[in-house]
This record gives structure tokens, C-alpha cells and sequence, in this order.
């Protein structure tokens, strides 16, 4: 559940955010005859994207054996790159994205008005919905398998929480002056969804491991399930949260770290605060 809660909640936010800026807009230039038009881009998006999230999870689940394998690895692997797009395209263009969804709901309204603004919101929440439902449907094979039903439970439930958080937070930003420190919130997450995307990876290799497509090397290289069992509570949270296996294999290994070294390092890069230029003195 936890997952589901945090990437519903990081998308979630930002769609809110989005929403928020754009209906902003519109009370600035005295146009709110146009908020209706992006409520209906709103919601026409969000149901695309449960549509979304429902056939692909139902599809992952109407395949067998190998089959099923080859389609989990290739969720878990699209869903940890677009993940890692996300988390750097949020680090640089957050601070602009207010300016720029301004400037668009300016010229839309000045356009085709209701229509330009339903396809603004629309396309704009779209993209957040669509990379959910991906990451959604990634979480949820990542999960449990034997307990379908509590898995689908948990994944239901941290989504609508995650989602319910985002609108609160962002109905709150906006709606009082309390404010949020944006910054920090996407840093933390973005850490956080980093561990996750790494566990994606490797448990994409693990998948392509067993139908044969990326060989072991070595099936196990270490196996600590007398430790922690990875069909256990604390184990099941631990391969959902971070992609834990008990008993990995090499190239499973090595790709879980070398993605976890290689973006840590060029995200704690592009976030990092820029230096004040050093003064000279005469």
C-alpha cells in the first residue's frame, strides 16, 4: 500500500497543483466562465487514466507462465524509466511551471476559450494519470501474487489515500495561506521513488532471469530468507517497497545498484542548490 500511496500522492499533487494554477489563472483575468471547461478536462482525464490502469492490470493478469513474466519485466522496466524522467524533469522544471501554464491559460482563453481550456486541462492531468496507472499496475505484480486479493485491496487503498492526500494538500495550498515547501516535499519523495524505481529494475531483470532473456550468471548470490523471509510480512513490504529478493542473482544485483548509484548521483547533482558566484575582491 505504501508505494501506491506515495506515487499516487507525488502525481496526484502535482495534477492538484496544476489544476490549482490554471483555475488561478482564470479568477486573475476575470474568466471563471471557463472553470466548468476545466472541471470536464479534469475528470474526462482521470477517468482515462483508471480506464488505463484497469486494462492493463487486467491484462498482465489474463497471461500465464511465461508469457505473464515477459510482461511483468517489461512494465517494471518502462514503468522505472518514465519514474526516473518524472523525478528529474520535476527537479528542473517545477520552478517554472507556474509562468507557463499561466501564459497558456492566457492565450486560451483569448482563443477558442472552453474548448482550448478543456484540452489544457485535459492533456496536462492526462499525463499524470497515464504515468499512474503504469507505475499503479508496476506496484501491484511487484506485490504479493499468492494473495490476490488482499494485494489488490492494499493497492486501492493506497492509491485513493495517496490521491485524497494530494487534493487536500494542494485544495490547502491554495485555498489558505499555509504553504507547503514544494522543494523539500519533491526532494524527499524523489529519493524515495528513486529506491523504488531501483527495486523496478531489478525485479524486471528477475522476470527476464527466469524466461531466459538476461542470463543469472550466478542464480543466488547470497540468501538470507532465514533472516528475512521475502514471503513474510516485513519481506513482502520490503520487495513491494524496494524490490528486496532474498536470494538475487547477480545481474539482478547489478543492476539494482548500478541504476541506484548512477541516478542518486545525477539527481543529488540536479538538485543540488546552485553556488553564489564567489565576489572579487579589488
Amino acid at each position: 500500500m505504501l508505494p501506491t500511496y506515495l506515487l499516487s500522492l507525488r502525481e496526484g499533487l502535482e495534477a492538484a497543483l496544476i489544476i490549482g494554477i490554471v483555475l488561478g489563472a482564470l479568477t486573475k483575468i476575470r474568466r471563471n466562465d471557463l472553470a466548468p471547461a476545466v472541471w470536464l478536462g479534469t475528470w474526462s482525464a482521470v477517468g482515462v487514466s483508471i480506464l488505463t490502469a484497469v486494462l492493463l492490470t487486467s491484462f498482465g493478469m489474463s497471461l500465464e507462465e511465461e508469457a505473464e513474466q515477459i510482461f511483468e519485466g517489461i512494465t517494471m522496466l518502462i514503468a522505472a524509466g518514465i519514474l526516473t524522467w518524472m523525478i528529474f524533469w520535476m527537479s528542473k522544471q517545477a520552478r517554472f511551471l507556474k509562468g507557463e501554464l499561466e501564459a497558456g491559460v492566457n492565450k486560451a482563453a483569448a482563443s477558442t476559450g472552453k474548448r482550448a481550456m478543456f484540452w489544457l486541462a485535459f492533456v496536462a492531468v492526462v499525463r499524470e494519470g497515464i504515468e499512474l496507472a503504469l507505475f499503479i499496475t508496476a506496484a501491484f505484480f511487484a506485490g504479493d501474487q499468492n494473495q490476490l486479493t488482499s494485494n489488490i485491496i492494499q493497492t486501492l487503498a493506497g492509491t485513493i489515500l495517496g490521491l485524497g492526500t494530494s487534493v487536500l494538500l494542494g485544495w490547502t495550498l491554495f485555498a489558505t495561506t499555509i504553504r507547503l515547501d514544494l522543494r523539500r516535499f519533491f526532494q524527499v519523495t524523489g529519493f524515495l521513488l528513486i529506491l523504488f524505481a531501483a527495486g523496478l529494475v531489478a525485479h524486471g531483470v528477475h522476470e527476464f532471469n527466469e524466461v531466459g532473456w538476461i542470463p543469472a550468471v550466478v542464480e543466488h548470490v547470497w540468501d538470507v530468507n532465514t533472516i528475512v523471509d521475502e514471503n513474510s510480512v516485513a519481506g513482502q513490504l520490503l520487495k513491494t517497497l524496494f524490490g528486496y529478493n532474498g536470494n538475487p542473482s547477480l545481474t539482478e544485483m547489478i543492476f539494482y545498484f548500478v541504476y541506484l548509484a548512477v541516478v542518486t548521483v545525477l539527481w543529488r547533482r540536479d538538485t543540488a542548490p546552485a553556488k553564489a558566484p564567489a565576489t572579487s575582491q579589488a
